[in-house]
């Protein structure tokens, strides 16, 4: 039984917060327009389906294996869009039967089932902080604290490791959910096994390896890890409202992870659409520079993770102080 342990805390994140930002601010953010997701969703197919195009029709290596790595990104970004679906973040109202239908298309080019991602997912909110009710902590984060372990989760091992920590956490499902979840997966991987058919029959294995292994099997692994080093690894146990990783908002990356790249801001207001992000990213900067919150950049992640070999969920930096005039659990500045 979970235990909703989070929820005290984001109770007096939303207080502290809402010190730094106002009524007009958070209606602002959480605006929704169908139309800007949707564009997202068709930029992302053009890509997927266009980089399997090249891949397919070019067998110069020095040109579809960069191909390949953008297409394991983009394969990351349907998970994004799904997790949107999962917050209701899309439409201004529910509409739960094209919801379902776009949770199975996004879950389509990762194979992963929907019902699955979202039971997972919500649980993680819900039990940010345990170290045992938090899915993602209790059975995704390394339990070995060594360079050569934390880079499996960068090749096709992740596919192992994230099935063996799903099925741990599935056996706490009702099991209704748990047979939907196995006929999503069916289905899932039953398209990818006709995709697999169909580029052998008409290319050969190499168009193959091009278009769908290459993509799927070691691009897609470095991009889900590098997304996830920026989410919960880099905080501080002691003060809740950084216990996400701050990495703020950058044109770049923000476009290459479809802004999932700004997880802190997400775990505060979480019905706030993707695309609008950034703008909260912008609004919260007082209040991260109040409670002494330091951003980090990819690089500077990859480099403490491997380099440094800092353990996750832990302060990988110096605590730098908090500005002059802090009082404990919020700011004395007000808008």
């Amino acid at each position: 039984m979970k235990r909703k342990v989070y929820q005290p805390h984001n109770l007096e994140i939303q207080r502290r917060i809402r010190e730094y930002l106002s009524p007009e601010d958070i209606q602002e953010v959480h605006k929704r327009a169908a139309w800007k997701h949707f564009a997202i969703v068709l930029q992302q197919t053009i890509l997927l389906i266009g980089l399997g195009i090249l891949a397919y029709n070019i067998t110069n290596p020095w040109i579809w294996a960069p191909l390949a790595l953008f297409q394991g990104f983009v394969i990351l970004s349907f998970i994004i869009l799904l997790h949107e679906q999962i917050h209701n973040a899309i439409f201004s109202k529910k509409r739960p039967f094209i919801e379902r239908l776009l949770g199975m298309y996004y879950g389509l080019p990762s194979s992963i089932s929907p019902s699955q991602f979202k039971r997972w997912h919500l649980d993680h909110h819900n039990e940010l902080g345990s170290t045992t009710d938090d899915p993602k902590r209790a059975y995704l984060s390394p339990k070995k604290n060594t360079p050569w372990f934390k880079a499996l989760y960068m090749t096709p091992a992740l596919f192992v490791i994230y099935s063996i920590a799903s099925s741990k956490e599935a056996k706490s499902y009702p099991k209704k959910l748990v047979l939907t979840m196995v006929a999503e997966r069916v289905v899932l991987l039953g398209c990818h096994v006709a995709l697999l058919l169909w580029l052998v029959q008409s290319g050969g294995w190499d168009a193959w390896f091009r278009v769908h292994g290459a993509p799927l099997f070691l691009a897609f692994p470095f991009a889900f890890t590098l997304n996830r080093l920026g989410q919960h690894y880099a905080i501080d146990p002691e003060d809740p409202a950084k216990w996400a990783t701050l990495v703020n908002s950058n044109k770049f990356w923000d476009w290459l992870f479809v802004y999932s790249n700004l997880h802190l801001e997400h775990h505060y207001l979480v019905g706030v659409p993707c695309y609008n992000l950034p703008k909260l990213n912008r609004m919260l900067q007082p209040f991260y520079r109040d409670i002494g919150h330091e951003p980090y950049g990819y690089g500077k992640l990859l480099y403490n993770w491997f380099v440094k070999n800092a353990e996750p969920h832990t302060q990988w930096q110096k605590k730098p102080p908090t500005t002059k005039g802090m009082v404990a659990g919020g700011s004395t500045m007000r808008r």
